[in-house]
């Protein structure tokens, strides 16, 4: 059996990409060059914004000072060229909740999620990441894999370890679609790559 390049599972349309492509991140290597590379900020939805604004006293003391004028002046979001929210960015590329250890960029909104003084981890648009997810009418949701140059040592990884794509982002996934969702997909990837 070939694998279909759309899948849907509910009322999710899939790439059959999502099975079939290797990824894992390598930050050693990437150093979270996502977060300041593109053309814009991530995009959020405006239950997201609200809880990026409710999280923001906790993050500040992470931020740039570059990045604190930015969100002063126009907030944590803006409306891109593409009529898109995403979040602000600093001269023109690095996300206001990029910080910087050890030459690394981490995302101040996870970090402190991680550190338990949030309940927000950060926009679900990062996590999905290389995940792209679009909106159709009727209520569809497509969901792409967006290759990027500077993910390419963590195809390498992910081809090295053997693990599908859908597999890494499992905790993402799961976190956007539910649990029972998750699992279909999983059945559904399971029997197509068996065959």
């Amino acid at each position: 059996m070939v694998i279909p390049p759309i899948l849907q599972i509910g009322d999710v349309l899939i790439s059959s990409d999502l099975l079939t492509e290797q990824f894992c991140c390598d930050l050693e290597k990437c150093k979270g060059i996502c977060c300041v590379e593109g053309d814009a900020g991530a995009p959020v939805t405006l239950d997201e914004i609200g809880q990026i604004e409710d999280c923001l006293d906790t993050v500040w003391p992470q931020m740039s000072a570059s990045a604190q004028a930015v969100v002063d002046k126009q907030g944590v979001a803006y409306t891109d060229r593409d009529g898109e929210l995403v979040t602000s960015i600093v001269g023109g590329k690095d996300c206001v909740f990029t910080c910087y250890e050890d030459g690394c960029c981490l995302c101040a909104l996870e970090k402190a999620y991680r550190a338990g003084a949030t309940s927000f981890c950060k926009p679900i648009s990062c996590s999905l990441y290389p995940i792209r997810e679009k909106h159709f009418n009727g209520g569809l949701t497509g969901l792409n894999y967006n290759r990027w140059e500077v993910c390419r040592d963590a195809v390498k990884k992910g081809q090295e370890l053997g693990l599908p794509l859908y597999r890494f982002l499992r905790e993402p996934l799961t976190r956007r679609f539910g649990e029972a969702w998750y699992e279909e997909l999983c059945e559904v990837a399971e029997t197509l790559l068996k065959s």
